[in-house]
């Protein structure tokens, strides 16, 4: 028992970590609040590229979501960190994060976009172009909002899974919450950091699951 306490919740160790496993979270919400806004904004551009009329524009995105969905998100990753470089681009280990994550997470935010604006029913659009709204003004003051009310909890799941996605960041070397507790498990020969990495991560996610799960109860019994 003194064995495994020592190995795995070894406070000295934890205290000796902590300013770098802070560093490393530090890191961790900048690629976060960049990722989830770039796959939100994304995700919406290629939702109502997808239910364009626009043949061409239809099928891109079509393909593009289908392709990104498809792909897993380590494969993208090392794939853009360490292929692209073979074509003359070299990005830093950050910015191969953000635009692998970003393919990803903006395709599967782009379905979620779209099952919400067909959700809201056509005489919504309808009695708004009724009054004159022209339809980029339709869809955004009428469609959108009613639809992102509509699929909330599935962006909120989305974005609790992009949280969690960055910790593959660490394969590249990029030295966000998981990379920094590996980086002081080596120092130290204890997964000390390792259990202290998982406690930051739950106590930024069990509260923003359990407000997720509140609400979707309450839809249900809505």
């Amino acid at each position: 028992m003194d064995t495994f306490i020592y190995t795995f919740f070894n406070l000295e160790i934890m205290a000796q970590a902590l300013p770098l496993l802070l560093k490393g979270a530090v890191t961790t919400l900048q690629l976060c609040a960049v990722v989830i806004v770039a796959g939100l904004a994304g995700g919406l551009a290629l939702a109502l590229a997808a239910l364009s009329r626009n043949a061409a524009l239809h099928w891109s995105a079509v393909v593009f979501i289908d392709l990104f969905r498809a792909l897993p998100p380590l494969v993208l990753l090392v794939f853009v960190y360490s292929g692209l470089p073979f074509a003359g681009l070299r990005l830093t280990p950050f910015m191969a994060v953000v635009i692998a994550f970003f393919l990803n997470n903006s395709a599967y935010f782009a379905e979620v976009f779209r099952a919400g604006i067909n959700a809201v029913p056509k005489g919504q659009t309808e009695a708004a172009r009724a009054t004159g709204l022209s339809p980029a003004q339709t869809m955004g003051f009428v469609v959108l909002p009613q639809a992102v009310r509509n699929v909330l909890p599935d962006l909120l799941s989305n974005t609790v899974e992009v949280v969690k996605l960055t910790s593959l960041a660490s394969v590249v070397s990029l030295s966000e919450l998981l990379y920094s507790a590996n980086m002081a498990r080596s120092v130290t020969y204890n997964a000390s950091p390792l259990v202290l990495a998982a406690g930051m991560y739950l106590i930024v996610l069990w509260p923003l699951v359990r407000v997720i799960s509140r609400y979707q109860r309450g839809l249900a019994v809505t």
